[in-house]
């Protein structure tokens, strides 16, 4: 169940040579540590994928589309495991060595050779669901901040807000299955500024003085993610004057909206005259990414999205996977935005922030 499109480079990166783009934030290895010998890195990332193996076959055991899912969900547990103990002694071993994007593609490649289409569905459609029941809600909050500098503070807070429903992470995946998530109270208590990266104020100056003719956010999570946090901040852009693409992924991977999934919140949310609350949605699209991973190379998207965006003046990508442990560092033509919240311990180490800190990094290109 592979991606059966062709991948092409998303237009707006700067050509590796200008650059020296690699998708991977986190160098697990140099050049001169042993090939055959895993670093400590390796070994500490290794086992935050060990940690999430009994969250994933959890879900996997009670997907009730996939006959014998219990003992499909074992072998994956199994086989998965394996793999990431063989890394250990030998990092380049399954095609390592190792990365954030290898170390994905494997656990997703296994869970759909066993069958598993998408294990998080049953969570996702009932999260899309509570959410939808209270986009009017949020939407009508941030409506009511006259303040151009405020509303834009609060709509970025509602993305990063939204993005704590990831049950990627282990630790999130237990206090959502215990408690589940409110996203107001996850608004007011986000960590407090500065951030470990934080470049709000020098966006929200910029948001007073400039427009963008085209913007592409690449989403992430379903649920209150895309919902309450991405699309009240898409909605002001389109009452802006901004038309607005937004990238989702081609196949599910975790709790990943995707891009039918997507164009369903979206008709859903619309009304009859096609308005987001009032709001023309007109200039609002939907492309497939071609990304089946939660994290994402940008030499590797679809020609639909490279041909929507090839003119964009603005990027933002969302998420922990898509915007910090891959491409915090990727250099764009155009002006960006990198944007999530920091769910690993191991991120917060490498960032020098703390767990559950914020990053929001805005790059400006003049002259674009």
């Amino acid at each position: 169940m592979e991606s059966s499109s062709p991948s092409v480079p998303f237009p707006l990166l700067q050509t590796p040579i200008e650059s020296k783009y690699r998708a991977c934030t986190i160098p697990y290895r140099f050049p001169e540590d042993n090939p055959r010998r895993a670093t400590p890195i390796e070994i500490q990332w290794i086992d935050l994928f060990l940690n999430s193996v009994p969250s994933f076959k959890q879900r996997a055991e009670n997907d009730s589309s996939v006959a014998d899912a219990p003992e499909r969900a074992e072998k994956f547990a199994q086989r998965y495991t394996t793999i990431l103990e063989d890394m250990k002694k030998n990092p380049e071993s399954h095609g390592g060595p190792p990365d954030c994007i290898l170390l994905c593609r494997l656990r997703e490649q296994i869970l759909r050779e066993l069958g598993f289409k998408d294990i998080f569905k049953k969570v996702k459609d009932e999260e899309n669901a509570k959410a939808i029941s209270l986009f009017e809600s949020v939407a009508r909050l941030n409506d009511g901040i006259e303040d151009d500098g405020k509303r834009v503070e609060n709509l970025v807070r509602g993305i990063l807000a939204g993005n704590i429903f990831d049950l990627g992470s282990a630790q999130l995946a237990e206090v959502f299955a215990k408690d589940g998530m409110s996203f107001l109270a996850s608004c007011q208590n986000l960590v407090s500024r500065p951030w470990v990266i934080d470049d709000l104020d020098a966006f929200k100056l910029k948001w007073s003085k400039k427009s963008w003719k085209k913007a592409v956010i690449f989403v992430d999570n379903s649920g209150a993610d895309v919902i309450l946090g991405i699309l009240p901040f898409a909605r002001e852009l389109l009452r802006r004057g901004t038309q607005v693409i937004l990238a989702a992924n081609d196949l599910p991977s975790i709790n990943d909206v995707t891009y039918p999934e997507l164009i369903e919140i979206i008709a859903k949310l619309k009304d009859e005259n096609g308005q987001l609350l009032g709001v023309d949605a007109s200039g609002l699209l939907i492309a497939n990414s071609g990304n089946d991973l939660p994290v994402i190379d940008l030499t590797c998207v679809s020609p639909e999205l490279a041909f929507l965006a090839s003119d964009a003046d603005l990027v933002m990508l969302e998420g922990m996977g898509r915007a910090i442990e891959t491409n915090l560092y990727a250099q764009l033509k155009c002006d960006s935005i990198k944007i999530g919240m920091v769910k690993h311990p191991e991120v917060a180490q490498f960032l020098g922030g703390r767990l559950y800190d914020c990053v929001f990094k805005y790059n400006e290109v003049l002259n674009y």
